[in-house]
């Protein structure tokens, strides 16, 4: 299909292993490569705006779908690392490498979630009562008190974006997240993946409170 050339940039790109970016999610950076210095101070001059790609480490490739990132902060250290605080912002994928040296550079499209009629608002409650429930039980299984932000988005495409993002250890399908292009095929995966949790947990603390 034809990519309308308005939809499509050329920007810097950001690999980083086993790390996916989410539209929303906070993400702070130590910035120490040489390579990467010359890119963060390129940036900084012009929009503030990088891509961020998840590296594999096993297969050496970064994957084709990305999150763009904004910096917010930027602290440059003394011997010119840099500390910074970035935000993701539009999901992309990668057409092409323009070049590769000093950083990578892609020629990029930006994607969004297809339009819906469906309500999701049923969706969007099973999916918040599920972590909730992970929540409470991770608690009681560590006798800890564990509570949720109150910034919790309610919007399905935001609350998908946030429930993937905090998504432990699960970089592979934090990527399939990523790609996905269907609300409602996203939250209905994360409700899967927060049952099957849910009902570890609930297996777990069961087992805890008959050996206590």
């Amino acid at each position: 299909m034809p990519v309308s050339s308005l939809a499509v940039r050329e920007i810097p790109l950001f690999p980083l292993p086993e790390l996916v970016l989410f539209p929303g999610a906070h993400l702070p950076l130590h910035i120490f490569e040489f390579r990467y210095r010359i890119m963060m101070n390129t940036i900084l001059q012009g929009d503030r705006s990088f891509g961020v790609l998840m590296f594999d480490p096993e297969t050496k490739e970064p994957a084709r779908i990305g999150c763009s990132a904004e910096v917010l902060h930027s602290q440059k250290l003394p011997d010119d690392r840099m500390k910074m605080l970035t935000v993701g912002k539009q999901r992309f994928r990668v057409l092409d490498y323009v070049r590769e040296k000093p950083y990578l550079v892609g020629l990029v499209e930006w994607i969004e979630d297809q339009p819906t009629d469906q309500d999701l608002t049923p969706l969007v409650g099973e999916v918040d009562q599920l972590l909730r429930d992970v929540v409470h039980l991770s608690a009681k299984l560590t006798s800890r008190e564990v509570e949720l932000p109150s910034n919790i988005p309610s919007m399905p495409q935001e609350l998908s974006y946030w429930i993937a993002s905090n998504l432990y250890d699960a970089a592979d399908e934090q990527q399939a997240l990523l790609e996905m292009i269907d609300t409602e095929n996203r939250l209905e995966r994360e409700a899967e993946i927060l049952m099957t949790t849910r009902n570890h947990l609930a297996a777990r603390t069961a087992l805890k409170d008959v050996w206590e």
